[in-house]
């Protein structure tokens, strides 16, 4: 009898832990399909900002094209070639980051928008298995144009300061939508750590990254590796 009540209730245990998973499964579907036409309103990254938040969501039409061409050459050049994953960029960052030293992420523009529109910022191997799961998801749904787009939104540009736009008003006194190749540059330098890289006045290393990335700007337009955005 009690061998029979003690299976009765591992089989419900069961059938409850799959119902929840399949609840998430679907409320995580849908919260994708509505970020694939809604302007994402807020983030989790944002709420727990103590410095307050700045943003103004455009749409990908009124940001620089040079904007887009500078995250690519900065963050992640496979973009419009890779599937959400640069396992390539993840191995090298392993390899790196048991040598020890600065440590070194390999995650993707994709990888990046899903833990930025969806996750927060820690956590580890459970977050990481989150984010791959929405990587796949906006991957799938959105595509190319709407993730860049997103990222460009929702990505922190500085302290308090979220999305190109309110970026670029921030730093340069005028919209997304006219930025130079210097400009774009330097705020693709700044985007790892916007509340300690200079964009104004950088120096130094950051300078030379800039720089660094100015110059591939021009690459990426050449060989069209943008132009998975634009299609």
């Amino acid at each position: 009898m009690a061998k029979a009540k003690a299976r009765g209730f591992g089989a419900r245990t069961i059938i409850t832990l799959f119902k929840l998973a399949f609840a998430a499964v679907v409320f995580s579907v849908v919260w994708v399909l509505v970020y694939a036409v809604v302007p994402v309103p807020v983030t989790v990254t944002m709420l727990l900002d103590e410095k307050g938040i700045t943003k103004d969501w455009e749409p990908l039409t009124d940001i620089d094209r040079d904007m887009v061409r500078a995250v690519i050459a900065a963050e992640d050049g496979k973009f419009c070639s890779h599937d959400g994953f640069d396992r390539e960029a993840i191995e090298k960052a392993m390899e790196q980051n048991a040598k020890g030293g600065r440590i070194r992420g390999g995650s993707t523009i994709s990888q990046q928008t899903a833990k930025n529109a969806f996750l927060w910022q820690d956590g580890g191997y459970f977050r990481k298995g989150l984010e791959a799961w929405f990587t796949f998801l906006i991957e799938k749904i959105w595509g190319k144009r709407r993730i860049m787009e997103v990222y460009l939104n929702v990505a922190e540009t500085g302290i308090g300061t979220y999305g190109v736009e309110a970026g670029a008003i921030r730093y340069f006194g005028h919209s997304a939508d006219r930025l130079t190749t210097t400009e774009a540059a330097r705020m693709a330098a700044a985007l790892p750590l916007p509340k300690k890289r200079s964009v104004k006045n950088p120096s130094g290393w950051l300078a030379r990254h800039g720089n660094t990335i100015r110059s591939r700007i021009g690459v990426v337009a050449r060989d069209g590796l943008d132009a998975c955005v634009y299609e």
